[in-house]
């Protein structure tokens, strides 16, 4: 049987809780400020602020996740009435600029593996309870979909961002390597850290 293949990362996608129960679109809707200047694409990871707004999160060890970014609406300034966006593009300037999280802190999502960039790679059931980082790319314009994924090299490291919790059996390659996972916040889950912003 053939599996359907994954030919490039696409950021986190939510899609069902810890407990199993399917993700049903329960979201959050954040500020952004006006003419902050990074593009934030469907699928990064965005963190909260001193101020109160979300901004694109590093794909790094450092990473303190508010949740996922889904999109965005703003009063466009050059057309002068609101869009619902695919993405944030940078440096927008407008009052009213709202994205739209998945902030829960037991979120499954599902993302690509990859060996380096947007090589896709792939995991071995071995790695099920390994912790892994994630694989910052620049995203996409023309879908407004992130590039993001996760390493296809895994640790023990508690201060990697990502637990790998399953792996999707529909994209398991011909020499029986899964190019695809599904992966929670570990620690670094904002509503988690008892530090506050």
């Amino acid at each position: 049987m053939a599996y359907p293949s994954v030919n490039g990362p696409y950021g986190l996608i939510p899609v069902k809780l810890i407990s199993g129960v399917p993700f049903v679109g329960v979201t959050r809707e954040y500020s952004i400020a006006s003419g902050y200047g990074t593009s934030i694409f469907n699928g990064d990871a965005v963190t909260l602020v001193t101020g109160g707004t979300v901004e694109r999160d590093t794909a790094d060890a450092a990473m303190t996740p508010i949740g996922v970014f889904l999109g965005c609406s703003y009063t466009d300034p050059s057309l002068g009435y609101k869009v619902f966006s695919q993405y944030y593009p940078a440096s927008t300037v407008a009052s009213d600029i709202k994205a739209i999280v998945a902030d829960g802190t037991d979120i499954l999502f599902k993302v690509a593996v990859v060996s380096s960039g947007t090589t896709i790679g792939d995991l071995a059931i071995t790695d099920i309870g390994a912790n892994v980082a994630m694989v910052n790319n620049t995203g996409d314009t023309v879908t407004g979909n992130s590039k993001n994924a996760i390493s296809d090299t895994t640790a023990t490291t508690n201060t990697l961002p990502l637990r790998i919790v399953d792996l999707v059996e529909e994209t398991r390659n011909s020499s029986g390597g899964y190019t695809e996972a599904l992966v929670k916040w570990n620690a670094g889950h904002q509503f988690n850290n008892t530090t506050g912003v």
